[in-house]
């Protein structure tokens, strides 16, 4: 049975998914400064950037923004317009990837070895802050959304679904990257990597996780209320 949520648990809910946006955030920047490929979802955004006098973060703005286009376009009249969340969602995860680029812009790798070190730190980073947004529960990204709209309207399973959609990001992003640039940029074996260990760490980063809804519906006790008897 589910239950209302209160003003409180709302704004807890909501402040989990800042922080999660904020740490996903520093991972994608890790993965860039780490320069062996981005997780597939900022593959796109990476390469547009490329050729483009935009910087990653407002990329990646315009990018959800289509995504939350399409997605309207997918359900119709199915759509629900408090799924239009995912825009100031969609803008404050933008910022935040620019401002994290210039946070860890000092890291400079020398060798192979940093380079994967950076990268995984970035995989990590990306887990933990998915992790926060399943959990905080308010909104997902834009990304996920057309994912999710996909699969209310076809008879396919979400997991099979992410994978395609995946995939057609990188494929996109090396299109792209090739037309416009002439060379593959931000898609290599550090993409793979985050395409097959992102998801596993977030399942195994949500089990503690969990442990959070205790203090989203913790109820402060009621002024006057009698203390329990000794």
């Amino acid at each position: 049975m589910t239950t209302k949520r209160t003003i409180e648990e709302w704004g807890k809910r909501y402040l989990v998914l800042c922080v999660g946006l904020w740490i996903m955030s520093l991972g994608v920047a890790c993965s860039i400064k780490g320069a062996l490929g981005t997780s597939p979802i900022s593959s796109l955004p990476y390469a547009m950037s490329g050729f483009l006098p935009l910087t990653v973060g407002t990329c990646t703005i315009i990018m959800h923004v289509g995504f939350i286009l399409l997605q309207i376009l997918i359900l119709r009249r199915q759509y629900d317009p408090m799924q239009l969340i995912q825009l100031p969602v969609a803008l404050l995860f933008g910022y935040l990837t620019d401002f994290a680029l210039w946070a860890v812009d000092w890291i400079q790798c020398t060798a192979y070895w940093q380079q994967w070190l950076v990268c995984l730190v970035g995989i990590c980073l990306v887990a933990v802050g998915v992790s926060c947004e399943v959990t905080a529960d308010v909104a997902v990204l834009a990304g996920e959304g057309v994912v999710l709209a996909v699969c209310k309207v076809a008879p396919i399973q979400f997991s099979a679904m992410k994978v395609i959609f995946d995939v057609t990001l990188v494929v996109s992003a090396c299109v792209l990257s090739l037309t416009f640039t002439g060379e593959i940029s931000g898609v290599r074996e550090g993409t793979l990597a985050a395409a097959l260990l992102v998801g596993t760490l977030t399942r195994q980063i949500r089990r503690p996780m969990g442990q959070l809804e205790a203090w989203f519906t913790a109820q402060k006790p009621k002024i006057g209320a009698e203390s329990p008897q000794m």
